[in-house]
Parts: structure tokens; C-alpha cells; sequence
């Protein structure tokens, strides 16, 4: 299928020549647009050598430019329908190693070790995967130099929001890497069309040196933040002394040498503030419920009663 005649129709008889169809159970909304398409490798920037990681190659379209500007692509494809016509249809570069395909669950792979680095990543995410996703991507290494990624909308205003719209993702996201919306994607964009609207984030990876200097400090900053965002509607004095195995004494104290006033929200808090906040905790010790893994927008609130 050539962009020069991409549009639902041409998506439409690509699936059904192959024998293949959009499969609701696996969020598959197939890219119909053109503009759409040139749009997100202007941002992806690929370069002759440029190692990229693409997931959810689909039909192969970005893979396709990818590839022309001679990238060297890894594509992580679920469906095994998909998969083998990826196969027929980039057979050259399969052969000449230019396009490498790996066949199975992107959550099932070790995403970071998977290409060599410095590398970019390149996906059009289901939207129920793209919390885990990300987790992955940043808080492993070797982390991406840089991800172009299309998105739910919500959630990606959710990841680039400003303090006083922040979710625990926000925080994450934010902690690790720079984050921009690059922009919106309208559902008529896709073959099928989804329910909700998508955009394309760009996200860059801060240096190393950026971060805290060791792992067991990362994990006291997570479960700090994890366990204010248990109750996100809550003042952070109460969150916090509910949440983590320190009087109440100890988290005033905290919030006061962190500047941080007791009745703010932790939506409300900036990246630079739980740092400080944490500095001034020293230990937080375990929240009392221990960590869980959020859910799609990597929240993990609880109604409140």
C-alpha cells in the first residue's frame, strides 16, 4: 500500500486482500492518513544508521519510511497475522538486516535491551498498554534517546500536565524525560475509527547525571509519590501520614523544609518539589500498602470517601 493512496478505503482492501482484520480485542486502529503519517516521521527524524525500536508496526507504514530513510528497524508485532505479512512485504530488508521482526507481546519483551544503543523508539501504542510501556522504557536501561509515540489524548495531556493537573505518570514521565505534545490525531485518522481521540507525544530522555545517583533513592521517590497519589483529592499532610509508616510530626516537618505547604494537593506538586520533598523525608520507609502497578493513565487512586 503506497501513502500516496493511503485512506481507509486502500486500509480497508490491504486488510481484506491479506486475509486480515482489525481485531477490537488487541486496540488495532489502523493509520489512514497521509498528513498523519509524514507528520510523525518529521518528528521521528530518522537518519541513514539511526538504530530505531518500533511497536505495533501494524501494516508497516511507518516502517516503510523508516526504512526508506535508512533506519535500521526492530518492529515488535503481537498479532501473528500482521506479523506474517510483514514478513512478505519487507522480505528485502528482513534479508539484508535493515528490518529486523520480532514476533510476540511488546510487555513480554525486554524492550531496552532488544536493540543496541543509542537508539530511538517509534510506536503507535495501544492505548491500555502505554502506562507499562513507558515504565519500561525509562525506568530501565539503556533508556531510548528519544520516543515518538502516538497516544490517547487524555493521556497524553495527562503525561505532559502542568503541576495542578499532575497524575503519578506526570511525575514519572517528567522525572525521566522532557515531554512535549507534538500534536493531535482526529479519530477519521484511523481504519477503524477509534472512540476516542490520539495525539503524538515527543519524549527526551534526560542524561543520566539528571537523576537521582542511585536506585534505591529512585525507589524512595516512587514510593513517596505513589503513595500521596493513593488519594490525590486529599490534602498531602493527611495523604502522607495515613499512607507512610511516619508520624505526623515527621511529614509537617518535611512539607515545611521542602516549602511545600501541608494542605496542597499532590496534583499540584512539581517534579522539583517531590525531590525536595524526599530530601527532606530522608527515609520514607515502605507505604503501608505496599507498591501496585497503576492503571492505563498510571494513577493509582482510590475513591475517596
Amino acid at each position: 500500500m503506497s501513502p500516496t493512496r493511503l485512506d481507509p478505503a486502500a486500509v480497508r482492501r490491504t486488510l481484506r486482500d491479506a486475509g486480515l482484520r482489525a481485531r477490537h480485542s488487541l486496540s488495532q486502529n489502523f493509520l489512514a492518513d497521509v498528513d498523519v503519517l509524514d507528520a510523525i516521521l518529521a518528528e521521528a527524524d530518522p537518519r541513514p544508521g539511526r538504530r530505531i525500536l518500533e511497536i505495533g508496526p501494524g501494516l508497516g507504514l511507518l516502517t516503510a519510511g523508516l526504512l526508506d530513510a535508512g533506519a535500521e528497524v526492530t518492529a515488535v508485532e503481537l498479532d501473528r497475522g500482521l506479523a506474517a505479512f510483514l514478513r512478505d512485504r519487507f522480505t528485502e530488508p528482513i534479508e539484508a538486516g535493515a528490518l529486523r521482526l520480532v514476533e510476540g507481546d511488546a510487555l513480554d519483551q525486554e524492550l531496552t535491551r532488544l536493540v543496541e544503543p543509542p537508539y530511538d523508539v517509534v510506536a503507535n501504542l495501544p492505548y491500555h498498554i502505554t502506562s507499562p510501556i513507558l515504565h519500561r522504557l525509562l525506568g530501565e536501561t539503556p533508556r531510548p534517546e528519544r520516543l515518538v509515540l502516538m497516544v490517547q489524548r487524555e493521556v497524553a495531556e495527562r503525561i505532559a500536565a502542568a503541576p495542578g493537573g499532575m497524575s503519578y505518570l506526570s511525575v514519572f514521565v517528567q522525572y525521566h524525560a522532557k515531554v512535549r505534545i507534538a500534536f493531535h490525531v482526529p479519530p477519521e485518522a484511523f481504519e477503524p475509527e477509534p472512540a476516542v481521540r490520539s495525539a503524538v507525544i515527543v519524549v527526551e530522555p534526560y542524561p543520566a547525571d539528571d537523576r537521582l545517583p542511585t536506585a534505591e533513592a529512585e525507589d524512595a521517590l516512587w514510593r513517596l509519590v505513589q503513595a500521596s497519589f493513593r488519594e490525590r483529592r486529599k490534602m498531602l499532610h493527611n495523604v502522607l501520614s495515613r499512607q507512610l509508616p511516619v508520624e505526623a510530626a515527621v511529614v509537617g516537618a518535611a512539607l515545611e523544609t521542602a516549602g511545600i505547604a501541608p494542605d496542597r494537593r499532590p496534583q499540584t506538586v512539581a517534579v522539583g518539589e517531590w525531590l525536595k520533598l524526599l530530601e527532606a523525608f530522608g527515609d520514607v520507609g515502605p507505604d503501608r500498602r505496599g507498591r501496585r502497578e497503576g492503571g492505563d493513565d498510571g494513577t493509582v487512586d482510590e475513591p475517596d470517601a
